[in-house]
This record gives structure tokens, sequence and C-alpha cells, in this order.
């Protein structure tokens, strides 16, 4: 907040700035594979498990030395090609974006290191971290744990770091903008201004049921694109947040319904 930006965009990272989740390209590859991981999120949806016990069965899944994770990712994972612009812009007009995610700095740090460069020092980074086995090291087979942010049921909790600048005064208070996918934004999605949900992945499903106002994404292009229609006076925060649930009702969200939407769901912001 020192340079006094009117504007802070946060997002998630993984199938967010990335083309694919890294912890579930990990997963499904070097872990225990694909149809438990869906499984999990599912679950993780439905309530019957929360996010932290189901990404932590994931992690302990994959024994490859961390250097070797790390490695593996970076040869792998691809970031989306319209972030780097959209970050720049941000850079140029003075709106700070920080990465918030379930995911494990190291890896986050190479990965927008590797596709980025030195400007992906002006990144604030906010996620889990990782620590050698008792008795072991990172480098060794099985040799290192996921650590999780707090003590919440997501592991890290992204609420918690919204919410300091929602509280703060009117004359000070950012217009605070978010993206993200999936079942680890959860804890996320009803403490931003605009909530940016990626076409066909499980947080729009969360939104139409839960009543949370949205718009959709596919790209960071969308994104930049209505981030500076917002910005430029053009369009409204309340008005962008309508626009998810009337892309779901007219079929162009990306996800089909499970079921008639929560009596009363209508997407008008709060």
């Amino acid at each position: 907040m020192k340079t006094n930006p009117k504007f802070i965009f946060f997002t998630d990272f993984d199938g967010t700035i990335t083309t694919q989740d890294s912890n579930d390209y990990m997963t499904d590859n070097i872990g225990f594979g694909q149809e438990k991981r869906r499984q999990g999120n599912r679950d993780v949806l439905d309530g019957k498990i929360n996010f932290r016990d189901s990404f932590k069965s994931m992690m302990d899944s994959v024994s490859n030395p961390y250097p070797e994770c790390i490695q593996f990712l970076v040869d792998n994972i691809k970031l989306d090609p319209h972030f780097k612009p959209f970050f720049r812009w941000c850079l140029d007009n003075n709106i700070p974006v920080v990465v918030l995610s379930s995911g494990m700095e190291p890896i986050i740090k190479a990965l927008l290191s590797s596709s980025i460069g030195e400007d992906a020092e002006k990144l604030q980074v906010v996620g889990n971290n990782v620590r050698a086995r008792p008795g072991k090291s990172i480098d060794q087979q099985g040799g290192w744990e996921l650590v999780f942010h707090d003590d919440s049921g997501f592991g890290h909790d992204k609420s918690l770091t919204l919410r300091p600048y929602a509280r703060l005064p009117e004359d000070q208070r950012p217009t605070m903008f978010y993206a993200g996918d999936g079942v680890s934004d959860l804890s996320a999605a009803r403490e931003t201004d605009l909530l940016f949900a990626k076409k066909g992945h499980d947080l729009v499903s969360y939104c139409v049921r839960e009543d949370v106002p949205f718009t959709i994404f596919d790209d960071f292009q969308d994104i930049m694109i209505k981030v500076q229609e917002i910005v430029a006076g053009k369009v409204s925060v309340k008005e962008a947040a309508k626009q998810g649930y009337e892309l779901f009702k007219a079929g162009e969200a990306g996800v089909k319904p499970e079921g008639p939407p929560r009596e009363g769901a209508k997407a008008t912001a709060k």
C-alpha cells in the first residue's frame, strides 16, 4: 500500500496463471494418478473432506526428490502467454499483483522466474512451503513434505490476506480483484470486489451454487480487457459481477448444471 494503489489484483497460480495446474500435473504423472486426484476435488466441493487433507494426500503421494519435482514442472508447465503483458501493464499503472496459492512457494517462484525473468521479483507470492522429513534431505527420495501456510481447513486460507485490505478506511481501500479456477480458491471467493472464475472449471460451479457474484475468463487477455475497462470507468465492478451468472444461464460458462441453481441464486454484487 506504500504507493497508494486504487486497485490490487490477487490471483491464484496453478491453472490460473499457468495453463495447467502444476500440483495436479505432478500428482497425475508421478503421484497417485488423475482418478484419485479428481475424486478428492469432488469430495472437497461436496463438503466431504477439506482441501487441506485432500491436498496433503496428493503431495504425500509424490516421492521424487524435491529438486527433481521442480525441474519436472519447469520442463512441462507453461504460463498463460497473456499473463506477462498483463503483469507489465499492472506495473506501469500502479496495480500490485499478489499471487495467493495453495501450491509451494519454491515451485511457484521457479516457474515465474523461468517465464518472466527479473520482473518475477516484483510479484508478491504467498503460498505453502516445503521442508525435509525428519532424518532426511529434500534432495532424497521421499525426503520432503508439505508445510501449510496456516492452520485452516484450506491449509492456506486466502481470505486471511484479503481481509485486511477490505477493512481499510473507505478513502484508503483499493478495489480488489481476484482470479481463480478451482477448489483452492473457495476461501477467497467471497472476499473480493470482483471475482474472475475460469470458464469450465470448478470455481464456476461453486459460485453458481453458493450465489457468489463472478465474471468469466478464458485467459489473461480477457482479464486485462475487463480490468482496463473498470480502471477507465467504462464498466463498474457491480456490472461486471453480474456477467458470470448470466453466461452460466446462457450455457456459455463451460460447465453443465449438476442440478438446479440454489434458490434465489442471481450473482448480484454485495
